[in-house]
C-alpha cells in the first residue's frame, strides 16, 4: 500500500490512550528503577499490541499511538540539539486543570541530527502490510517557534537567537533535516500538529505571547516557519496538519471559531490537507473552509475524542452535509477532533470507549462516501 497517502475517508489524528502497563514502566524508568532497554522492550510490546487493532479496526493508516513519548510535542523538540527540559512547577493553565507538561527552554543553537523520531517511525514502518501505511506526526514547526518565544522561555532564546527571524531559519532548518532522514526511512505521510492557530482565534490570546503582542505579525510568523520547513520537499511526501484547540486530559486550553485565520491558515499554507477540530460550538461554523485554496482535503473532527458518549451518527451525517456546502463532499473526511491522548495521562474514556468511536467514524464514512 505504499502508494497510499493520509488523510484517509475514516482516519486519526494519532495518540491513543496508553496501557496501564506501559505508564507503569514510564514511570518506573523515569525513577531510576528500570533501565531504557527495558522500557524500550515494553514499548515495542504495548505498539505492536496497538497496530494489530489499529488494522483490526479496519483502519488504512497505523502510527505508534505516541507511546514512546510523554507529550505530543515537546519529546520532538527534546529530540534537537540545543534544547532542555525539566519537571513544570505550575504546568500550562487548561479550562478545568492545569497541563503538566515540563517546561522547555533553549540551551544552545538548533540542529536535529539523528532525531530519535526517525527510530519510531521505522519500528512502524516494519508493520505496514499490503492494507496499511504509516503515519508520523509531530508538533508544527509553528508550535516550536511559539513555545521559545513565549515570556517564560524569551529571555533563553535571545541569548542564542537576537530575531525571530534567525530562529525561524534554524527551526526550519532542522525540521527539513528530520523530514529528509524521515523521507529515506521510507516515510510518506507526515502530520503536523498545530496549537498555535487555537490560540490566535481565542480571547486574550495576546497573554501566549505577552504584553504588547503583535498577533498580526506573529500571524505571518507562524506561516512562514512551517511553509519554510515544507519547502522543497519530495513531491511525493504529503505533509497534512491538524489545527486544535488543546487537548489534555478532556480539558480545552481555547475557544474560537476559524474565522479570523481563515485567510492565512486556510489560503496560504502549504500542506495538503487540514485536521480540524469541530467537536463542539467553540470551534465555530464551517462557513471559513470557503477560504482553503487549490485542492487541499480538510478533514472534519466531528467525533469528540473527549468524551466517551457516543455521537448521534445521523447528527453527523447532516453536518457533513453542511460542511459541503463550503467545500466539494469528495475533499472532505471525517476523524475525532484529536487524539485520545496528547499527553499520556489520556482523556477521560476508556479503551473501549476509544475504539467504540473510531469505529462510529468508520461507520458513518462508509455510509457517506460508500
Amino acid at each position: 500500500m505504499s502508494n497510499k497517502y493520509i488523510p484517509f475517508r475514516y482516519d486519526y489524528v494519532g495518540s491513543f490512550l496508553r496501557p496501564e502497563s506501559l505508564k507503569k514502566a514510564r514511570a518506573e524508568f523515569a525513577a531510576g528503577e528500570i533501565t531504557a532497554e527495558a522500557l524500550k522492550a515494553v514499548e515495542d510490546e504495548m505498539i505492536l499490541d496497538l497496530v494489530a487493532k489499529q488494522k483490526e479496526a479496519g483502519y488504512p493508516v497505523i502510527t505508534d499511538g505516541e507511546f514512546r513519548r510523554a507529550t505530543w510535542h515537546l519529546d520532538f523538540m527534546w529530540g534537537f540539539q540545543g534544547v532542555a527540559h525539566k519537571k513544570t512547577e505550575k504546568g500550562v493553565a487548561f479550562h478545568g486543570e492545569p497541563a503538566l507538561i515540563d517546561d522547555t527552554w533553549l540551551t544552545g543553537k538548533l540542529s536535529a541530527e539523528n532525531h530519535p523520531f526517525v527510530e519510531h517511525f521505522k519500528f512502524v514502518k516494519a508493520l505496514e502490510d499490503e492494507n496499511t501505511v504509516a503515519k508520523q506526526t509531530m508538533p508544527a514547526p509553528a508550535q516550536f517557534f511559539q513555545q521559545m518565544v513565549i515570556p517564560a522561555n524569551i529571555e533563553a532564546t535571545r541569548k542564542f537567537y537576537p530575531t525571530d527571524e534567525a530562529l525561524i531559519e534554524d527551526i526550519a532548518k532542522g525540521y527539513k533535516q528530520v523530514i529528509a532522514d524521515l523521507y529515506a526511512a521510507g516515510c510518506r505521510n507526515i502530520q503536523f500538529d498545530d496549537c498555535t492557530w487555537g490560540v490566535l482565534v481565542a480571547q486574550g490570546s495576546v497573554e501566549r505571547y505577552g504584553k504588547g503582542a503583535d498577533l498580526k505579525s506573529i500571524t505571518e510568523k507562524l506561516l512562514k516557519v512551517n511553509n519554510l520547513a515544507i519547502e522543497g520537499k519530495p513531491e511525493d511526501l504529503v505533509i497534512t496538519t491538524h489545527i486544535c484547540r488543546g487537548n489534555y486530559h478532556s480539558a480545552y486550553f481555547s475557544s474560537g471559531a476559524y474565522d479570523p485565520i481563515a485567510e492565512p491558515l486556510f489560503g496560504r499554507e502549504n500542506v495538503d490537507a487540514y485536521y480540524l477540530e469541530f467537536d463542539d460550538e467553540r470551534s465555530g461554523g464551517f462557513e471559513p473552509l470557503k477560504a482553503i485554496t487549490g485542492d487541499k482535503k480538510v478533514v472534519l473532527g466531528l467525533i469528540t475524542s473527549k468524551r466517551p458518549e457516543l455521537e448521534d451518527k445521523n447528527a453527523i451525517i447532516a453536518r457533513i452535509h453542511e460542511a459541503a456546502k463550503y467545500i466539494p463532499l469528495d475533499r472532505l473526511y471525517l476523524s475525532p477532533q484529536c487524539g485520545f491522548a496528547s499527553c499520556e495521562i489520556g482523556n477521560k474514556l476508556t479503551e473501549k470507549e476509544q475504539w467504540a468511536k473510531l469505529a462510529l467514524v468508520k461507520e458513518i464514512a462508509e455510509e457517506v462516501w460508500g
